[in-house]
């Protein structure tokens, strides 16, 4: 590969992480053709894809991308890398990843970091914890109903109060009668 196809690529891959909204990198380990293109589809089919990258020049794309520190990364930049980007619900990559393992019933692929949500996870213990993370929205959503929850049993309490008021005034004109 000449310097300039690597500048390019270097170039193509900090323009696709600036576009994604997080990356997971995972090491493949030893899964043979089929079981590559199995994974593959399988993220594909929830619009995801999977890149194998070069260390060195994903190394040198994420230190331009300049979102988090290359450091966050060292560790996972070792061995064979692939990459995968993702739009959208950010716990959709490690759920494939892990339902893959499981009915693979092997523990590949691993996975070696993701930048998910503005925050670094190193190893393989955080997928389980990224299989459950909340976007953005479900977050606001839960934050919006433990905010509207006050409100909504003031007036519950205020259309109970407003029914036995109802009911005393009923049976107080009753009683004049």
């Amino acid at each position: 590969m000449t310097r300039s196809e690597k500048t390019q690529l270097i170039a193509e891959l900090t323009d696709s992480l600036s576009q994604a909204q997080g990356f997971y990198l995972i090491q493949p380990g030893p899964l043979n053709a089929a079981e590559t293109l199995n994974l593959r589809r399988q993220l594909y089919e929830k619009g995801l894809r999977l890149r194998f990258v070069k260390n060195t020049l994903l190394a040198k794309a994420i230190e331009r991308w300049g979102r988090c520190a290359l450091e966050s990364f060292h560790s996972a930049l070792q061995q064979s890398t692939a990459l995968i980007l993702y739009h959208g619900d950010p716990k959709v990559p490690a759920q494939v990843l892990e339902d893959f393992q499981k009915k693979l019933g092997k523990p590949f692929p691993v996975l070696k970091a993701a930048y998910v949500e503005d925050m670094v996870f190193v190893g393989e213990s955080a997928l389980a914890e990224l299989t459950r993370i909340k976007s953005k929205q479900e977050l606001l959503a839960e934050v919006l109903s433990q905010l509207q929850a006050p409100l909504h049993r003031l007036t519950q309490s205020l259309q109970q109060a407003g029914a036995t008021l109802q009911g005393i005034l009923q049976a107080l004109s009753e009683r004049k009668s």
